[in-house]
């Protein structure tokens, strides 16, 4: 591998620095613990990608989401995913006004800065993919008006892996969508006892919001950054070894292994590699991609675009253990 020039001035990557710093701060006194959900946001704050989430009730995901918008100034939106939400309860419709003899239409809540769908397998197939336009072109089309999204944009989406009656998988599509999908496990007895304190304290009162540590202006001027981050050739060539093998996985992997996976990643998921390569290198305070950062985000990348067949869940073979697999299967450069 050839060796990583800096692309990026100095200083900017300073600037982009302390705005993570700063923005980690803030998550970090709402939220005690999840690093790796700390990371995953950040990242897709930095990246400008999106991030599911998997995990039980409770473990402040929404806190997460609303704590990363405060931070940054940005506005904030929450929907609550049902059977019952309809396209329009997302991206908006439009409204007969008997003043004015006209329609008018009413922008939804997707329209903001940091979107949280919570839960969003409880909504219908067509109720998902009203979200499709709005995460990868990043605008809606209401009465055959486009109406661009803010920026940043971020979809934060959240999904229960226990209680699966009533519920509606997400398509290919629509999991392909997300950069990250991040799987939040239950915090320690000593993290739990901080989180009572700081409740006694009052830190999560409803009338005591986070005060803005950074502005807009100072997350586009960080995805500026992240997008000049020096990628070596080498580096890309391994991210993308690394989802070939999820497609030919017979060629490969072990035959155990091999046999479960019924279809892989797509080149979204290349690009995801490369994008939050480049997010996770800032936030380590470097102006280039080493290959640690590629294999960081393996699980993260991978885990949600991998389709495993009914003997994985069957031999209690998880994504991550083919995942696993296939990181030992290619060289680091």
């Amino acid at each position: 591998m050839t060796t990583a020039r800096l692309h990026t001035d100095p200083r900017s990557l300073d600037q982009a620095r302390r705005t993570i710093d700063a923005v980690s701060a803030a998550f970090s006194t709402k939220v005690v613990g999840q690093q790796n959900l700390r990371e995953s946001l950040l990242i897709g704050l930095a990246a400008g990608g999106h991030v599911l989430i998997e995990s039980v009730p409770g473990l402040a995901k929404t806190t997460a989401a609303r704590v990363i918008a405060e931070a940054v100034a940005g506005g904030f939106g929450r929907i609550q995913c049902t059977p019952d939400l309809l396209p329009s309860d997302i991206i908006g419709t439009q409204v007969y006004e008997a003043a004015t003899n006209s329609f008018v239409t009413q922008l939804g809540p997707v329209h903001t800065n940091i979107v949280l769908l919570d839960e969003i397998n409880r909504s219908s197939a067509k109720t998902q993919s009203a979200m499709l336009e709005a995460m990868e072109e990043r605008q809606t089309t209401i009465a055959g008006t486009v109406y661009p999204m803010p920026e940043p944009f971020l979809v934060v989406a959240t999904q229960n892996p226990v209680d699966q009656e009533g519920t509606y998988p997400l398509s290919e599509a629509q999991t392909d969508r997300f950069m990250l999908k991040d799987v939040v496990a239950y915090p320690s007895v000593t993290e739990e006892v901080e989180m009572i304190h700081r409740m006694d304290a009052g830190r999560y009162d409803r009338g005591r919001p986070s005060a803005p540590v950074v502005g807009l202006d100072d997350v586009r001027a960080l995805q500026r950054v992240v997008r000049q981050v020096h990628l070596d050739p080498a580096l890309v060539r391994y991210a993308s070894e690394l989802v070939a093998v999820s497609r030919d996985p017979q060629r490969f992997l072990p035959p155990k292994l091999a046999r479960l996976v019924e279809y892989g990643a797509s080149p979204r998921a290349t690009i995801a590699f490369c994008r939050a390569a480049r997010a996770l290198a800032v936030l380590s305070g470097r102006g280039h991609v080493i290959p640690d950062d590629i294999a960081a985000l393996a699980h993260r990348v991978l885990r949600h675009r991998l389709v495993l067949g009914f003997e994985a869940a069957a031999a209690g073979i998880t994504a991550e253990a083919v995942i696993d697999a296939i990181l030992h299967s290619v060289r680091v450069p």
